[in-house]
């Protein structure tokens, strides 16, 4: 091999190793953060609601956090991610969430997924999958619309047994009640 070939392989091993690094890094910071989406949805469970919870996040900073108050506020519009939302666009005194992450512990209904776009987010992590009415591609993806004007990178299954866990226990608990 030339040293050029030489040279040429090194670069590729050296720029690989350092986005691999980045991945690592990437994946301890969404794992960090859904941590933290995770007591919100623990919030949830504590006054009875549906255990989800959501955590919007600027700069590796938390700026907005949210959790189902549905059954509590009377709402349909009580879903975490509306709440965080909400706070978000009032903490940055804008509607617009450009430069934002959202870490949610299950995949945004079509309302949420909606606001998710219009908010501009480009971001979002998901810890669990909504086969019944997630619409960041588990039904539909409008998270990734190309006939929207926003689309959103989308990052799965980050704390995936846990926060299933804690959704399913919770219907098994509702379901053990209603006997």
């Amino acid at each position: 091999m030339t040293k050029a070939a030489l040279r040429a392989e090194k670069r590729k091993t050296l720029r690989l190793s350092r986005e691999q690094k980045e991945i690592e890094e990437q994946e301890k910071t969404d794992l960090f953060f859904m941590k933290e989406a995770m007591k919100q949805a623990k919030k949830a469970l504590l006054i009875s609601e549906v255990p989800i919870g959501c955590i919007i996040v600027k700069d590796n900073k938390i700026i907005a956090r949210g959790y189902n108050k549905r059954n509590n506020d009377h709402s349909v519009l009580s879903h975490a991610e509306i709440i965080a939302i909400k706070k978000a666009c009032k903490n940055q005194n804008d509607w617009r969430l450009e430069d934002c992450t959202m870490y949610i512990t299950l995949e945004p209904c079509p309302m949420c997924a909606g606001a998710i776009v219009q908010a501009r987010i480009p971001r979002v992590v998901i810890a669990s999958r909504n086969k019944k009415s997630g619409c960041a591609g588990s039904v539909i993806n409008l998270l990734n619309e190309k006939g929207f004007n926003h689309q959103c990178s989308v990052t799965y299954s980050v704390m995936e047994d846990e926060c299933s866990t804690l959704l399913s226990g919770f219907f098994k608990s509702i379901r053990g009640n209603q006997s």
